[in-house]
């Protein structure tokens, strides 16, 4: 196994761990964008998202949220932000399908932004078309 998270997820090298099973290990990230920046890493390897097995997939979402309500009682944080990037142009660096956990505070950086750009409905209408005929 040459994938990193994967080596990570499975125990052969060590993390700081705040949860795992037998589908799932969530990390501390070693860069962390904020106090207590957890990734959440599934032990079967998937590239990205458009990967990912169903089981899995199903499974992601409600420990997010277990981690997520545990992050709000433990640290105090305010919020958080669930990010997960598909691909080097969304910003992925591990090819591992990943999601991290980054808890918020009032007051603390501005980390999700963006600019919401105007368009038209005949524009829209035919991005959806292209995406369902796609399906």
């Amino acid at each position: 196994m040459s994938c990193i998270f994967c080596r990570i997820a499975n125990g052969e090298i060590p993390s700081a761990t705040v949860y795992e099973d037998s589908m799932f290990r969530v990390i501390m990230d070693l860069g962390p964008a904020s106090r207590g920046h957890a990734l959440i890493l599934p032990k079967v390897h998937a590239a990205d998202l458009t990967e990912l097995d169903r089981r899995t997939a199903e499974g992601v979402l409600p420990l997010a949220a277990q981690i997520g309500t545990a992050m709000k009682k433990g640290l105090g944080c305010d919020g958080l932000n669930l990010v997960q990037n598909n691909g080097a142009a969304a910003g992925q660096t591990v090819s591992h399908f990943h999601v991290h956990l980054i808890p918020r505070y009032e007051g603390g950086p501005d980390m999700v932004t963006w600019q919401p750009q105007p368009s038209e409905k005949e524009e829209l209408e035919g991005l959806a078309k292209a995406i369902r005929d796609a399906m």
